[in-house]
């Protein structure tokens, strides 16, 4: 087995001896967030409520569509009050 070269540099002695403090300032940490938990019952009646009025409106375009297919239109009816 070969031995190793000697270099003329002296070991590091790594563990130093006491505590050492970093001397880089840094800035302190910022403060947690606070995440808001939404109500389940506002989202739920939001949902409801957004649900309801998306039928409605597809309800309608489908009536208007069928209405323009089939040739009605408003002007063929006359109201007399």
């Amino acid at each position: 087995m070969a031995s190793p070269l000697h270099t003329a540099k002296q070991s590091v002695s790594m563990p130093a001896p006491g505590v050492r403090v970093s001397r880089i300032r840094r800035d302190p940490p910022r403060p947690a967030k606070e995440i808001a938990v939404p109500d389940p019952d506002k989202s739920d009646t939001r949902t409801v409520v957004v649900g309801i009025l998306s039928f409605t409106l597809a309800l309608l375009i489908i009536l208007i569509g069928l209405s323009t297919a089939v040739g009605w239109t408003p002007r063929d009816y006359v109201a007399h009050l």
